[in-house]
């Protein structure tokens, strides 16, 4: 388990209707569009991460006056980069989600339930995944992903 640390976290909602000229907008201004629904995409400058319907995380600075509600998140997230031989069966004990690699492939993105938290999970490899929560769960969410790899590695 590593900390993934992020510069800048926005949060955009395009306006109702505004969705497709928010996308173009951000391509123009970081190179990627809004991702799909369940989808996280990266390139050398941001990632956009989407976040529930009709919202999206962009991890770069943007702007879209007049198209979408953005505000800073930055210090609302904590984020780990949980990883290895196993990770799937260590996040089993704790999402009620499928995270297997046939149903939840690279750059599949969810919001879900771990133990008792909201989180965003995100598979960023074969045997690699983040999990955003926020900040002030950070030391419930790696006491609980701790306590589950223990549990797995003692079986």
């Amino acid at each position: 388990m590593t900390e993934v640390t992020l510069d800048r976290i926005m949060s955009a909602a395009p306006f109702a209707g505004l969705t497709k000229p928010a996308s173009a907008a951000l391509k123009e201004q970081i190179g990627l569009g809004l991702s799909a629904p369940g989808r996280a995409i990266s390139n050398r400058r941001a990632r956009v991460i989407w976040a529930g319907q009709r919202m999206w995380l962009v991890a770069a600075d943007v702007a879209l006056d007049g198209l979408a509600a953005v505000t800073d998140q930055s210090d609302a997230w904590a984020i780990l980069r949980i990883e290895g031989p196993g990770v799937v069966d260590v996040l089993a004990r704790l999402v009620p989600i499928d995270l297997r690699a046939d149903h939840f492939k690279g750059g599949h993105t969810a919001r879900t339930m771990l133990g008792h938290m909201s989180v965003g999970i995100t598979r960023v490899g074969a045997q690699a995944f983040e999990v955003m929560a926020m900040r002030s769960m950070a030391a419930t969410l790696v006491h609980e992903l701790q306590s589950a790899a223990e549990n797995v590695a003692a079986r």
